[in-house]
């Protein structure tokens, strides 16, 4: 286990080089990683799907209206067929993880059913799909330069406008991100 090393409740903010079109100006909230790999919440790429879609898809009827209009995101490219719900401590469920003191990652469908209830947690994202990285393979990215990490926190992670996050998330390590070179190096 990484304990030491672990990138948990971490912000990686895509280096402005990164030619992956699905992580391409992205901030992704490192909810596990281990000696198995690493998990992720892409928490800036809202999608036309607002939760009341998904609470359509599901069968919920009278969805809280607030809650409906919330939008989806997408929160990677694998698993794109499940849902995760990053939201604050408040609240337990069935498959609840806690990322750090201020953020859990829940898996399971009761969150949702809470959310269209109104009874959900006060701070809420829903995202389809999850960014995932085999053994090593974050580690190798970390060292090639395509992210930079800044531990996470509940204003970026739930505040913060979609829009604004990778470059807030950037600033938190006194960096201007628009203005980095593609290039990199190691001094």
């Amino acid at each position: 286990m990484l304990v030491d090393d672990s990138l948990i409740n971490q912000l990686l903010i895509a280096m402005p080089g990164m030619l992956d079109p699905n992580f391409s100006t992205t901030v992704t909230l490192i909810c596990e990683h281990n000696d198995e790999g690493a998990l992720g919440i892409v928490i800036n790429r809202p999608t036309t799907l607002k939760l009341s879609g998904l609470f359509e898809q599901l069968s919920v009827e009278d969805p809280d209206p607030e809650a409906a209009s919330s939008p989806v995101l997408s929160g990677g490219p694998v698993g794109t067929e499940r849902g995760f719900v990053l939201h604050g401590p408040e609240h337990s469920y069935e498959n609840t993880l806690a990322v750090s003191d201020e953020i859990r990652l829940t898996l399971s469908r009761d969150v949702i059913d809470a959310l269209a209830t109104g009874q959900g947690p006060e701070k809420a994202l829903v995202a389809i799909g999850y960014a995932g990285w085999e053994p090593g393979q974050l580690e190798d990215e970390m060292l090639a330069n395509a992210w930079l990490n800044v531990p996470a926190t509940p204003e970026i992670v739930f505040e913060t406008p979609f829009a604004k996050r990778w470059d807030s998330a950037a600033r938190t390590l006194g960096i201007d991100i628009t203005c980095m070179s593609t290039d990199a190096g190691h001094a």
